[in-house]
């Protein structure tokens, strides 16, 4: 018998494992109170420091990872229902993707801080590309998990919507390393002082020669975490991506230490990272910090006039 009639035949006799494991329970209560801890300190930070940005993106995603680790903690008490077998390929496999989005909106404030001229995009453009870029990833992983839910649910092979989740994973993947090619880049432009040709003069004019920001500590804080917090983020998107290639029965989605270290892990230190250096910490919003440089520019249009 090959192993989709295999597959199907479990399912119709009600013996089907969807996992091909039991998710252990104290990990998945661990991850549902990690995660809760982590979303309500979101939700506080956010109104203490009225950054509202980050509960659509941070606070969301922790909604997100509450819902799939629950959908797993109730997975371990019965395995075989799918039910929450689908929460949780919906719920996991798009929960780090508004956080991700938080990553876009810290790096964009902090070229705003540091100066846009060592940028090759405007902090503007930042938002509006790679928040985009999100939205698609989001929705096709989304789709696809339901696909793929719907599949198992009614005995088919879920490899179908397993390939759309693997695409917008790739294409979340691709998203990522073209945000850290141009983090790097603005990185290495300021601390050389080297900036994009054509903005150095406009930039001294109005700035009185001053001509970049100031890396203080709590920006070194700030910089350093949100590093650490896109490397989590890489490392799960490569992780997702190898294992659905690896197909749905394959042994890597198979095996659930890699699935509770490299997804799970990842995602809190990701989530927790942002707690602990949090934006209005260590990153004053904009619209309570705006120095006498970023209003000249803004006055004179040309904080955000170009790619």
């Amino acid at each position: 018998m090959s192993p989709l009639l295999e597959l199907l035949a479990r399912a119709s006799s009600g013996r089907f494992n969807p996992y091909h494991y039991v998710p252990t329970e104290w990990i998945c209560l661990a991850f549902v109170t990690l995660f809760t801890i982590s979303t309500v300190l979101h939700l506080a930070q956010s109104i203490r420091y009225r950054i509202w940005w980050l509960l659509p993106t941070a606070f969301f995603s922790g909604l997100l990872e509450i819902l799939g680790w629950s959908a797993r903690l109730w997975s371990s008490f019965n395995p075989t229902l799918l039910l929450p077998f689908e929460i949780q390929v919906i719920g996991t496999i798009i929960g780090p993707t508004p956080l991700i989005a938080a990553d876009f909106m810290i790096l964009g404030r902090i070229i705003n801080r540091l100066g846009t001229r060592y940028s090759r995009l405007s902090p503007k453009w930042y938002s509006i590309i790679f928040c985009s870029c999100d939205i698609i990833s989001l929705s096709v992983q989304g789709f696809g998990g339901t696909v793929a839910s719907l599949a198992v649910g009614r005995g088919e092979s879920p490899e179908h919507g397993a390939h759309i989740m693997l695409g917008g994973i790739i294409f979340q993947m691709a998203t990522i390393s073209i945000y850290i090619l141009l983090a790097a880049e603005f990185f290495l432009r300021f601390f050389t002082d080297k900036p994009l040709g054509g903005r150095e003069a406009v930039y001294h004019s109005l700035n009185a020669g001053r001509g970049r920001g100031e890396v203080d500590k709590k920006m070194r804080i700030m910089i350093g975490a949100l590093s650490f917090n896109t490397t989590c983020l890489l490392i799960r998107a490569i992780y997702r991506t190898i294992e659905l290639l690896d197909g749905f029965s394959g042994p890597i989605i198979s095996t659930e230490r890699y699935f509770n270290v490299l997804d799970g892990g990842m995602i809190t230190l990701a989530i927790f990272t942002l707690n602990f250096a949090h934006p209005g910490i260590f990153l004053v919003p904009q619209d309570k910090v705006d120095s006498d440089i970023e209003l000249k520019l803004k006055e004179a249009g040309l904080l955000y006039y170009r790619l």
